[in-house]
């Protein structure tokens, strides 16, 4: 047998030119294939039986077989073979993938460095998929710090040419962010820089929370925001170039330098509008935030676009287009602005479809629109639309959206709602930190018969109370915009010194009086009873003994701008109101509370809460105040940290003090509401409470008390609860140093 095998390192040094070989092939052979077909391989290449066959044409073949990509070694010959002229193709194919392993990974698990391996099971070994997954798994420990990380993958093949792809990785050293250099800040501080971008440097807890690791990624983010920084201060010329990353001397950690030329300072030159003008010039230019002389400022000139975008977009221009238009003037450091205007077709409101209401009637959804089919497009209608419909509290996703209609000046409305459950029935026995034991059942429906109607039914038996209500309101009496509701209840409560029983009811009226402004008349009637009066009690408690009846009327304005009645974030809520007692009945006073909560949304899905409620109760013809209507501070719902109902005057009786209740009040509530589980509605509060009650002939904010804690607001399938610990400032003989409460109930 005669083999000839192709010399390709001799052809590339001959010095003259050299004429291919050929060959006439009677049959052509393919050799070592295991799972690839023999025909699958043949129809990739030109060579055939019965053909001449040339050198270039071998190299052609083997290249084609190669690029099929399931052979690690590919080679041909020529063999003369009983007569016969052989072109044998010798193929090595690549190993079958059967599984992935890891070896070394003790920092990052397997879960979590798994998904990062693009190599799919079973398939044929490919060194550039491998070479991909190795790129990826080295990412994963870069970004947690591990730079000098080694990964080697490996094959472990058995006789049947299956392997297993092992990643052997020497993990190394874990290198933090030790120091991050600004070069050439002049404007603001390294602090300052260091502050506001997203990479740190390393702290005590970087083990735990990883903070110091180094993302590539992160980084070039960072450089954008420092732009930006300088942007707003009229640095238009800022230049932040690629920062450099090293390592220090030890080896240990990272320094990372970033160099900046700031440029020179622009200030705003002349402002104008030009375009579709749908107003004078001076009304436009009241949209406007960059003003002549101010420093440029990138955040500033989208603030005034936006506002010349709303202008427009409120008056049915949905289509409009704002552009800037900017000029410098040599020499001056001057940026003009002329914002070009194109205000497109004015577009009028057609179908407000709405979906995904199985249980709410499209009327109740309809009558929060600020918008009606017909009316002219506005883009803060529609945005005061979606806060309307999400304060009524039905649904857990509003998404509305826009769409063109068949004719260009009409616009559709979606309103695509998912309904969550707005009722909730409960039986069970609690401890209450005010009534000790509990059993109670409530019945409460928000959104009774799909109608919006608000039902609540509710009873507790505790070891010093028992209360039954019932109460129901509808906020669209007869499809207007006003409210009627009425209660009726009982109550028996236990208090240290007497017993006191009440029945009764109220009647309540809201009108509408401005946006987020309404009106509220309530009529209230109660007969009231005190018992069992203490022996040792005060004379002002002894006095009050026996049956009395309440007829009052009570005007409240109030004004509401948050964006949940439930668990608000944002906006405030005021309340004024006025009671009057003596519209027949046996008590009379006149009281008057003010009352505001303001809401400030943070960073990081936080909350700051401000509240402060300012209070008196005033004598009506002579007659004195009755107990159940002074004001009685302390516990959960008013000064946190002290006991419910023990702030305010006391007077001292045999074994302690008896709490009398003031004719003035005024307390305030600072909070700081953050997210503990988002998806669980977990929250903790941490609070600073302040206020007092006094004496009608002491002085409003004269020795006010002080406390301060924290606590868990969940809103639960009960309701929200609340769980609050708080410590007395500055206790006085009686008092404990601290309270823990809870309850379930609405948050504020």
């Amino acid at each position: 047998m005669k083999s000839l095998f192709f010399l390709v390192a001799m052809l590339l040094i001959m010095p003259f030119p050299v004429v291919a070989a050929s060959y006439n092939v009677d049959r052509v052979i393919v050799e070592g294939n295991q799972r690839f077909e023999e025909k699958a391989i043949l129809a990739e290449i030109g060579s055939t039986a019965g053909s001449m066959v040339t050198t270039d044409d071998i190299d052609k073949d083997l290249l084609s077989i190669f690029e099929l990509g399931r052979f690690d070694d590919v080679a041909a010959e020529i063999v003369e073979q009983d007569g016969e002229t052989l072109l044998v193709y010798s193929v090595v194919e690549r190993p079958l993938i059967r599984k992935i392993d890891f070896e070394g990974n003790e920092e990052v698990s397997t879960s979590k460095l798994s998904p990062e391996v693009t190599i799919k099971i079973p398939d044929l070994y490919n060194p550039r998929v491998v070479a991909k997954s190795v790129e990826a798994i080295r990412a994963v420990y870069v970004e947690k710090g591990f730079h000098a990380v080694s990964i080697e993958p490996d094959l472990d093949v058995n006789d049947q040419n299956e392997a297993t792809v092992i990643f052997r990785i020497k993990e190394g050293e874990k290198v933090l962010i030790d120091k991050i250099h600004f070069e050439g800040n002049m404007v603001f501080s390294d602090r300052k820089l260091r502050k506001s971008i997203q990479t740190r440097r390393r702290t005590f807890m970087s083990w735990l929370t990883d903070a110091g690791a180094y993302n590539k990624e992160i980084l070039q983010t960072d450089l954008e925001i420092i732009k930006d920084m300088y942007f707003n201060e009229g640095y238009v010329q800022i230049k932040v170039k690629q920062p450099y990353v090293t390592l220090t001397e030890d080896k240990k950690y990272l320094e990372i330098f970033i160099q900046i030329e700031e440029g020179e300072q622009f200030s705003v030159g002349e402002v104008g509008v030009e375009g579709d003008m749908i107003a004078e010039p001076h009304i436009l230019m009241e949209q406007v935030t960059l003003m002549e002389g101010d420093i440029f400022s990138r955040k500033e000139l989208r603030e005034s676009m936006l506002g010349l975008n709303d202008f427009y977009a409120d008056r049915g221009y949905a289509y409009v287009n704002v552009s800037p238009l900017t000029s410098t003037i040599p020499g001056k450091n001057l940026i003009d602005i002329q914002f070009q205007i194109e205000k497109g077709i004015q577009v009028a409101i057609g179908r407000i479809e709405i979906r995904g209401n199985t249980k709410t009637v499209d009327k109740v959804i309809r009558r929060e629109m600020a918008l009606v089919e017909g009316d002219l497009y506005s883009a803060s209608a529609l945005a005061a639309s979606r806060r309307q419909i999400n304060k009524l509290g039905f649904f857990e996703e509003i998404n509305i959206d826009t769409s063109k209609s068949d004719d260009e000046k009409v616009m559709d409305v979606d309103i695509d709602l998912v309904e969550k459950p707005t009722g909730t029935f409960s039986i069970g026995a609690g401890y209450s930190s005010v009534d000790h034991f509990i059993f109670q059942g409530s019945v409460s429906q928000a959104n009774f018969l799909g109608r919006g109607y608000k039902l609540n039914l509710s009873g507790s038996f505790g070891a010093n109370s028992t209360l039954y209500n019932l109460g129901f309101t509808n906020p669209y009496f007869l499809d207007t915009n006003v409210s009627l509701g009425f209660d009726v209840y009982k109550t028996e409560r236990e208090w240290t010194e007497y017993t006191e029983n009440k029945v009764g009811g109220d009647v309540k009226v809201g009108v509408p009086v401005a946006k987020n402004m309404r009106a509220v008349f309530v009529y209230r009637y109660e007969q009231k009873e005190i018992t069992d009066v203490d022996e040792f009690a005060s004379l002002i408690v002894k006095d009050a003994e026996g049956e009395s009846t309440l007829s009052s009327i009570t005007t409240s304005l109030i004004r509401d701008t948050t964006d949940s009645y439930l668990d608000p974030s944002e906006g405030s809520r005021s309340e004024v109101s006025v009671e009057y007692a003596g519209i027949g009945g046996t008590e009379k006073f006149l009281r008057t509370v003010a009352d505001h909560r303001s809401f400030f949304p943070w960073k990081w899905n936080t909350v700051f809460s401000v509240h402060g409620q300012v209070g008196q109760v005033f004598e009506v013809g002579n007659e004195e105040i009755p107990l159940s209507e002074r004001f009685y501070l302390g516990g959960i719902r008013t000064i946190r940290g002290f006991k419910s109902r023990r702030v305010g005057p006391r007077v001292p009786v045999t074994g302690g003090y008896e709490y009398i209740g003031g004719e003035k009040e005024a307390y305030f509530n600072f909070e700081y509401i953050f997210p503990l589980a988002e998806s669980a509605g977990l929250k903790a509060v941490l609070f600073f409470d302040t206020g007092n009650a006094w004496l009608k002939e002491e002085d409003f904010f004269d020795d006010m008390r002080y406390s301060v804690g924290g606590g868990i607001r969940w809103l639960s399938p009960l309701g929200p609860l609340r769980l609050e610990w708080g410590r007395n400032l500055d206790p006085i003989e009686g008092e404990n140093n601290s309270e823990l409460e809870f309850s379930i109930g609405r948050f504020f």
